[in-house]
């Protein structure tokens, strides 16, 4: 009985990730990595809380009404794979998002293993990448994006100073469980939790909204 409710359980979870997964590879996605990162690289090696000002402005022009107002962003501490830093979301919802991040001190750990891809451009500092599988590092500086395919893993390491411009695209969901189980399991900040969960929830909120406005709009003009 246990054997055929364990089958069941594990054929409804294939059947769900294939749905997913298939989604994932044919749905459109509003965000353009080559933008962002076109946008990141004006203020490479300028003043990280100037370039974030400038950067915030330009992604509202090119994506309007999809970043957060300042109103409702924050920075917040992020602990996971052993490493810390610092984080800003600008948009969020169940495929994409758009934050700033980086840290103040030096840190190293492990990357995460992600159903998403995800691509950094560094703004100041040094981003070092040690990649399953192989036996040397990889050094990024100002102006590099660095990608990081879905399913693949690394050791990271940022300097002191270091600051980017992050895009993710895929199953957003799938990677809170990393993004929080440092959280939860070891430094139990359960205060930067709730943060992190209450910009994510305002992010899920303006995106309905957006939408909601949009579908409004064509009902009424199809009237």
């Amino acid at each position: 009985m246990f054997l055929v409710s364990f089958v069941k359980l594990v054929l409804i979870i294939s059947v769900i990730v294939f749905c997913i997964h298939y989604w994932l590879k044919r749905k459109s996605y509003l965000f353009d990595g080559d933008v962002i990162a076109r946008i990141a690289r004006k203020y490479v090696g300028k003043d990280p809380e100037y370039s974030f000002d400038r950067i915030k402005k330009d992604l509202r022009k090119a994506y309007p009404g999809h970043i957060l107002q300042d109103v409702d962003t924050q920075w917040m501490f992020m602990n996971a794979g052993g490493w810390m830093g610092s984080m800003s979301i600008l948009h969020a919802s169940v495929t994409e998002y758009v934050l700033f991040f980086g840290t103040a001190i030096d840190t190293s750990g492990h990357s995460g293993r992600y159903w998403a891809n995800v691509s950094d451009t560094i703004l100041t500092g040094t981003f070092r990448q040690w990649s399953e599988g192989t036996l040397k590092t990889v050094h990024y500086n100002p102006g590099d994006t660095v990608v990081h395919v879905w399913g693949e893993v690394t050791a990271v390491q940022w300097s002191a100073g270091t600051w980017m411009v992050e895009y993710g695209k895929g199953f957003i969901p799938s990677t809170l469980g990393f993004a929080l189980a440092d959280t939860v399991f070891s430094t139990q900040d359960f205060v930067t939790m709730f943060y992190v969960i209450r910009v994510y929830t305002k992010c899920l909120l303006q995106e309905a909204g957006f939408y909601l406005s949009e579908w409004k709009s064509l009902i009424k003009d199809s009237l």
